[in-house]
């Protein structure tokens, strides 16, 4: 692995894209630096956002494009904040150029987007990684700690995760399956990275099913707006389950956007706490609770860590891989109404 013997201030970093909701590619920076990397350059399409890069950083190399970065900078770890589907293409020049990469989640679209951004990064010793920062939510670290370490609700055989409600898609690209993937990419990759540190299990199958048609002709994209709704059922080797729901058609809203159910109780993950529900013959006893605070900054520490010292990669590209193999079969199963066997590399 390259940059061993560096400082974690040796370590030159870069944004490609800048702009965007949340000021992300700033805010890319901004935590990069507070690991004690050093901001270096940035690449956007945009000149006016490249301009206010110039403003927020001084001194930061500025470029228009890809390719210019790569000639011109000496920088070693680059981030890329574009959408979806230009993910694996910008990864894939970037790791040819010896370059260590952050993809923003997801990953790619495809299972064999991933795998070729993993080859990539092999042959040319370098690292590759997805910003799973929510990885690190209060919420999950707390669901981990009293489903996993305290056992708070027996064996865990299955989840239920959701997100939406029944809403006009948005007027951007995440609405566009094309370019975003669809409607389980955006929240739905989350979901599953949360699913995978509770059950830890090889993916057996999974089966996907979807309603389409209802939004798009009331929106820019037409026939290649996301689904209505899409549902992702993934079977574990160890007989758990994995339901995944995404919606922007269903009224009902419903409690809670993640639960866990175990043998001897149910884990609900509402956004301000938690309630364990567990029941004795008739008696249905409960416990809230808080959730642990948020800890994002242990991405990129974690980062550079792995750069100067060899720390193990707290998000491999084989991990980061999981839930995008877990998308792409559900979106594939859905249009061939059958189940799909998971394959790992």
């Amino acid at each position: 692995m390259k940059n061993k013997s560096k400082k974690p201030t040796e370590i030159l970093v870069g944004v490609i894209g800048y702009g965007g909701a949340f000021n992300m590619g700033k805010a890319h920076l901004q935590d990069m630096r507070a690991a004690g990397m050093t901001p270096a350059a940035v690449v956007e399409i945009d000149p006016v956002r490249l301009a206010a890069a110039a403003a927020d950083f001084p001194g930061i190399a500025t470029y228009a494009s890809v390719a210019q970065m790569l000639k011109a900078s000496d920088v070693d770890l680059v981030t890329i904040i574009t959408p979806h589907n230009t993910h694996a293409k910008i990864g894939l020049q970037c790791l040819r150029a010896g370059k260590h990469v952050v993809c923003e989640k997801p990953l790619a679209l495809t299972t064999a987007e991933c795998d070729a951004m993993i080859a990539a990064a092999r042959r040319a010793g370098v690292m590759l990684s997805t910003y799973h920062n929510r990885h690190w939510d209060g919420w999950i670290l707390r669901a981990v700690e009293k489903i996993k370490k305290e056992k708070a609700i027996g064996e865990v055989y299955k989840i239920d995760a959701r997100m939406g409600r029944r809403e006009l898609p948005g007027d951007w690209w995440r609405s566009s399956r094309s370019i975003s993937g669809g409607i389980l990419y955006d929240w739905g990759v989350h979901l599953l990275e949360y699913g995978l540190q509770i059950i830890d299990a090889e993916i057996v199958e999974v089966s996907g099913y979807a309603r389409e048609g209802y939004w798009a002709p009331r929106t820019r994209w037409k026939k290649d707006t996301n689904e209505d709704e899409a549902l992702a059922v993934v079977r574990f080797k160890n007989r758990a389950w994995l339901n995944l729901t995404i919606t922007a058609l269903d009224s009902h809203p419903r409690r809670g956007f993640f639960e866990v159910t175990g043998t001897e109780g149910s884990y609900i993950i509402e956004h301000d706490h938690y309630t364990i529900y567990r029941r004795e013959g008739r008696k249905v006893t409960f416990e809230e609770g808080n959730h642990l605070p948020t800890e994002y900054h242990r991405y990129y520490d974690n980062i550079a860590a792995h750069l100067t010292k060899g720390t193990k990669l707290a998000i491999a590209p084989e991990w980061a891989r999981r839930p995008i193999h877990i998308l792409d079969l559900a979106a594939r199963s859905a249009k061939l109404g059958k189940a799909l066997p998971a394959k790992y590399r």
